[in-house]
Formats: structure tokens, C-alpha cells, sequence
């Protein structure tokens, strides 16, 4: 199980390495189809891994069984609504008109990825968590579903982050720092939901539907703007629907 909640940081990790294999910045197209292709990663992790086993769980309640999952839901949104009222705000894309502020640009750039990384450590906790205690519909290759499904929504992420500081003139090594960091949370979001495992089980649909809510928000919020943004939008569309399928034959099929 350890093994499985590093597993999206070595996502992030992979994806913040790439700035040692370009010259600078990556080129728009690429950059529309790894943003689309993490959208549709995000979107069905979010409901094969997080909704769908949240509502299981809920199916003594009857008909009123998607309450928990929609009070869960939606404060996951507000959460993270909520960040990025109160944090300094910034799209991944870095092409935006106006000064450079060196540093301060780069750590309001790498804190906004930091806080959208967090709730996707919880989740593969909240999972982890719900295995460990037995829940029958949560399985140890669901977990690891999601695990993978993250990791390879990161890549792109993590290269997101790391290629615009590069074409800002950051060194290498610390684009790559900087990425890497950006992902570290996740595993300790993850263990931090493990250790309060035995308080949150009763709670377990709300959570799943909470880390669900959270990364739609990103989806939603971050990720599809800039995909959808300008000329060649089609690019964004097929990667996410790419991203989509994979997660679901992961989930699926490991599930």
C-alpha cells in the first residue's frame, strides 16, 4: 500500500524532468493536448475511483442515498473555491501580458499546482484508507487504479508547471525542484488521511465525494480554460476524451 500513495508523485517528478530534454518553453499545441489529456484523466478518476464507491456506500439510505455524495460534492468545490479566493491565483499557463516578478511569479505559479495536488493525495488516502479498513467497495487494485490514473494526469502537470518557469529563465535544476515540490503533498496528504483513518471511516462517502468535488474544481476552473483557449481547441478536446477512456479502462479493469 506504501508503494501506491507514491505513485502520483512520481508522476509529477517524471513530468517536472522534461525541462532537461527541451531548449524552453513547451509549444502551445503540446501544451493543449497534455492540459486536455489531464482533464479527462481527472474527470473519470474522479467518478469511476471516487463517486461511483461513494454511492455504493450509501445504498441503505435508498433513494436518498446521493445526499452524502452531493453535501460531500459540493463542498469539495467550495474548498478549493475557497483557496483560490484566499491564496494568490494563477493559471499553469505562464503566457500571460505583463511584468515578471523573477521569484514572487514563480512561487504564486507553484503554490497554485501545490494546493490543486493536495486533494489528489487525499483522495488515493481516502482510498487507501477505506481498503485498509475493510470496505467492500474499495478494493487494493481500485486504489491503485486511481494511484496510476493520477500519476499519469501529473505528468503533464508536472511539465506544466517546470516548462514555464524554464522559458522565464529559471535554471533547470530549479524548475525541476520547483515541479517536484509542487507534488510532494500528495504523499503526505495521503498519509495524513491514512493516520486519521479510524475517525474518518464513518465518513468515507462524504470524503470520496469531497476529493471528487475537489478535482473537478480543477478541471473545471484550471485545466479546460486553457485547453479550450484560442485556435486549435479541437486538440484539447480529443486528448481529453483520450485521457477519459484510459482512466476508465484502468479503473475498470484493475478495479
Amino acid at each position: 500500500m506504501w508503494n501506491i500513495i507514491i505513485i502520483p508523485f512520481l508522476g509529477t517528478t517524471l513530468g517536472a524532468a522534461t525541462v532537461f530534454f527541451f531548449k524552453n518553453a513547451i509549444g502551445e499545441k503540446t501544451q493543449r493536448a497534455l492540459t486536455g489529456f489531464a482533464s479527462g484523466v481527472m474527470v473519470a478518476a474522479s467518478f469511476f475511483s471516487l463517486l461511483l464507491p461513494a454511492l455504493d456506500m450509501t445504498t441503505d439510505m435508498g433513494k436518498l442515498g446521493f445526499i452524502p455524495v452531493s453535501i460531500g460534492f459540493g463542498i469539495g468545490m467550495l474548498f478549493l473555491l475557497v483557496l483560490d479566493l484566499v491564496t494568490p491565483h494563477m493559471h499553469l499557463d505562464s503566457s500571460e501580458e505583463g511584468p515578471k516578478s523573477g521569484l514572487k511569479r514563480t512561487t504564486k505559479l507553484v503554490l497554485a499546482v501545490t494546493l490543486h495536488n493536495l486533494p489528489e493525495g487525499m483522495a488515493v488516502g481516502i482510498v487507501c484508507a477505506g481498503w485498509l479498513y475493510g470496505n467492500e467497495t474499495i478494493s487494493l487494485s481500485g486504489a491503485l487504479a486511481l494511484a496510476i490514473g493520477i500519476a499519469i494526469q501529473n505528468f503533464p502537470e508536472g511539465a506544466i508547471v517546470s516548462m514555464p518557469l524554464l522559458g522565464e529563465g529559471v535554471p533547470k535544476g530549479k524548475t525541476f525542484l520547483y515541479g517536484v515540490l509542487s507534488g510532494i503533498v500528495e504523499p503526505i496528504g495521503s498519509l495524513l488521511v491514512i493516520a486519521a483513518a479510524s475517525l474518518l471511516i464513518p465518513t468515507m462517502p462524504y470524503l470520496l465525494s469531497f476529493a471528487a468535488g475537489a478535482m473537478i474544481y480543477v478541471v473545471v476552473e484550471e485545466l479546460i480554460p486553457e485547453m479550450s483557449e484560442g485556435e486549435h481547441s479541437n486538440i484539447g478536446t480529443i486528448s481529453f476524451a483520450l485521457g477519459f477512456i484510459l482512466m476508465m479502462a484502468l479503473d475498470t479493469g484493475l478495479g
